[in-house]
């Protein structure tokens, strides 16, 4: 039988996660492994200076789950090197709380689980619910589930995962599918000072939720603007190859020597 490892960064008590998994529980057979609490832009963290617990609990219908101390991408780590008799056939990360589009890529825990089953070699799916409020995921879990099924059939190319968005929205009101690429996101973080009781300073990173730029043609978070359903293709590959023989033109290593030496003498 198939079998779906799914994580999140929302922690284990997250409906998106519990949604998620019933859904897939008509696709294979799941195993959930998540963090014990949120890790909410976290980014691509792995704990190597601390053990490692594991906790069983029960999900709302009853269902077995292990709940960890670690980060998301430690979460699939633990499956991968041992805690799971066998390496699952797909990891699916989400469902979560909020967008991850354009450059949240790099910061969403989210998306740190799917990138770690990945580099892992197993087929990885990360899903996000457009909206920081209390959403219904429903409709959002059955689609990952369809789309779970079609990776499945398919595959995946090596290095390469699927990072999903769907828009909070009733099923009806959404207008379609769209693939898409990479937007770009607009921060408006802000720092704020504070003092403490003793007089020192301490900051918050704080700030509006980010928007982005909708105008882009093609992009994730074009998609969602449009209430479409965005599935973007995500290699791991980061490298400029277009830059690469510009880069060389520079002639480092050349002119690196010369400096080098004359900074001998």
């Amino acid at each position: 039988m198939t079998s779906i490892l799914v994580s999140n960064d929302d922690g284990i008590n997250a409906p998106g996660l519990f949604h998620l998994k019933q859904a897939l529980d008509d696709v294979g057979e799941v195993t959930v492994i998540a963090p014990d609490r949120e890790w909410t832009h976290s980014g691509h963290a792995k704990t190597m200076h601390k053990p490692l617990r594991v906790n069983e609990l029960r999900l709302p219908d009853g269902s077995l789950a292990y709940a960890s101390n670690g980060s998301p991408a430690d979460c699939i780590a633990l499956a991968v090197l041992g805690f799971l008799p066998q390496l699952p056939d797909l990891v699916v990360a989400g469902i979560n709380l909020g967008a991850n589009v354009g450059h949240d890529i790099t910061y969403s825990g989210t998306l740190a689980a799917a990138i770690e089953g990945t580099i892992s070699g197993m087929p990885s799916l990360a899903a996000s619910l457009d909206t920081y409020e209390d959403g219904d995921f429903r409709y959002a879990a059955r689609f990952v589930a369809y789309l779970a099924q079609q990776a499945l059939a398919h595959g995946l190319p090596p290095n390469v995962l699927l990072n999903v968005n769907v828009p909070s929205l009733p099923g009806e009101e959404i207008a379609g599918i769209e693939i898409t690429r990479l937007g770009r996101r607009l921060y408006l973080d802000e720092l704020i000072r504070r003092q403490d009781p003793r007089g020192q300073n301490y900051y918050w990173i704080g700030g509006e939720r980010p928007s982005g730029y909708a105008e882009d043609e093609g992009t994730d978070i074009w998609a969602l603007a449009r209430n479409h359903i965005s599935i973007t293709p995500i290699h791991l590959d980061m490298t400029e190859h277009e830059f690469i023989e510009e880069l060389r033109s520079w002639e480092i290593t050349t002119q690196w020597a010369v400096h080098n030496s004359e900074a001998r003498e």
